[in-house]
């Protein structure tokens, strides 16, 4: 079962610290925003050096993460309600002029026109899987502001309902038994990448069935998704049961963002699909098989306690000394630990990733935390701090603290009559179903 404040009550320290992280990673969507749209950019580096017009890219994935990150600042009085409503309004209008492709947005966006930043050369159109994201930071929107205090926040509700509606989730299926992640206006579906689990993209499937102008087939899920079934696996890895195949791989175990982007609004508490496949078993056992290879590694902790690990996607570096990117995991360890992946996954393993936690804050503090909470990624190996923030790492930490501490995004997400109707629709039990 899947922990909450009321499973575990928390000390006054430990509750300090919570808050202290979370209006810290608030601060990437508040004080660092683009601009002009008010919404997230791809980056930010504190040190303000930017590659060529980099500060001016939105991202849109990472702007859903950090809508539902404002709410929480909001719920909390972490930021003031009246800025954060003209704020989220602000983005909102952008988001509604800004190109998007069959409904669905691109990977980035200009911030200062709305138009399409190229994520690379076939991949200037519609990207379904970041739109996801986005859409469920809509619907959490819609949730929050629909008995609004006032006009603004009532169109708030309306306006993001109206916009992940738009979504042609089933464009995307090519007419067949799956999503696919892209399109171009230029190169159409080049790129062909079909979404089949499990890694990060499983909220693509739940909201594409919730849509109700453009929903797809339970088929859709279980041809494509579940792979017809093959998604599930019987393998263990430290005792732990993988539950499912990650990327469809045997034994492999994923980065820790696989069991965090699809879960900020879903909750995977007891969310088990037609087929058996237990969600809440696949993301719990991913952290504590994550937590359990950190502690079996003793060559790289010289400057750093036990404390520290969380394998995820992040920045990382180059065999050259400078900074990359990479998906951080089991099977392609460099060394490098994200503070996101341990502290996103407080509702899978509270008390982990509240030593983890406290060991950054009392006994790193200077070197690890920023301007906008826990810099981006370490290398243990060789003592170095990127100290550079991404939206989609700093936009999980708040959003997933809070389903810990009260559950408040999962409550908002699941109460939403269209993602019930389609949780239905793929025949999902879920915890109230129990």
């Amino acid at each position: 079962m899947l922990c909450s404040a009321s499973s575990f009550a928390q000390t006054k320290q430990e509750n300090k610290l919570l808050d202290k992280v979370q209006k810290q990673s608030i601060q990437y969507f508040w004080d660092y925003a683009e601009p002009k749209s008010k919404l997230a950019r791809e980056r930010f580096h504190p040190d303000g050096n930017y590659p060529e017009n980099d500060a001016h890219i939105i991202t849109t994935g990472g702007t859903g993460f950090g809508l539902m990150s404002l709410i929480v600042g909001i719920d909390r009085k972490f930021i003031p309600r009246e800025e954060a409503v003209n704020r989220i309004l602000t983005g909102l209008k952008f988001l509604e002029k800004a190109d998007r492709f069959h409904g669905a947005w691109p990977h980035w966006l200009n911030g200062e026109t709305g138009k399409v930043k190229p994520f690379s050369t076939y991949d200037n159109g519609g990207d379904l899987v970041e739109t996801a994201f986005l859409a469920q930071g809509l619907i959490c929107l819609k949730e929050y502001f629909k008995d609004g205090k006032n006009e603004k926040e009532i169109e708030i509700s309306k306006l993001a309902d109206q916009l992940w509606k738009g979504i042609d989730f089933n464009f995307y299926t090519k007419g067949e038994d799956v999503l696919y992640w892209h399109w171009s206006p230029n190169y159409e579906w080049k790129i062909n990448f079909p979404l089949k689990g499990f890694d990060e993209t499983l909220i693509t499937y739940i909201i594409a069935a919730a849509s109700p102008n453009h929903s797809i087939s339970s088929d859709v899920y279980y041809k494509g998704w579940t792979r017809n079934g093959a998604i599930k696996s019987t393998d263990s890895v430290y005792g732990i049961p993988l539950v499912v195949k990650h990327n469809g791989i045997d034994k492999n175990v994923g980065p820790l963002f696989w069991s965090q982007y699809s879960f900020i609004g879903l909750n995977p508490t007891h969310l088990v699909d037609g087929i058996g496949v237990d969600y809440g078993k696949v993301v719990k056992n991913q952290a504590k098989i994550h937590y359990v290879y950190n502690q079996n590694k003793t060559e790289s902790f010289k400057n750093y306690e036990k404390n520290m690990w969380g394998l995820t996607a992040s920045y990382s570096f180059n065999p050259d000394g400078t900074d990359g990117y990479t998906a951080h995991s089991p099977t392609n360890d460099r060394d490098i630990i994200t503070p996101t992946a341990a502290l996103s996954s407080f509702p899978y393993t509270p008390k982990e990733s509240m030593d983890f936690l406290k060991f950054i804050y009392q006994k790193q503090n200077k070197k690890l935390i920023g301007v906008a909470g826990p810099y981006d990624a370490v290398d243990l190996k060789n003592d170095k701090v990127i100290t550079k923030y991404l939206a989609i790492d700093q936009g999980t930490i708040t959003p997933m603290i809070e389903n810990y501490r009260s559950g408040l995004l999962w409550d908002l997400f699941m109460k939403n009559e269209d993602v019930q109707r389609g949780l239905k629709k793929l025949n999902f039990t879920t915890k109230a179903s129990h």
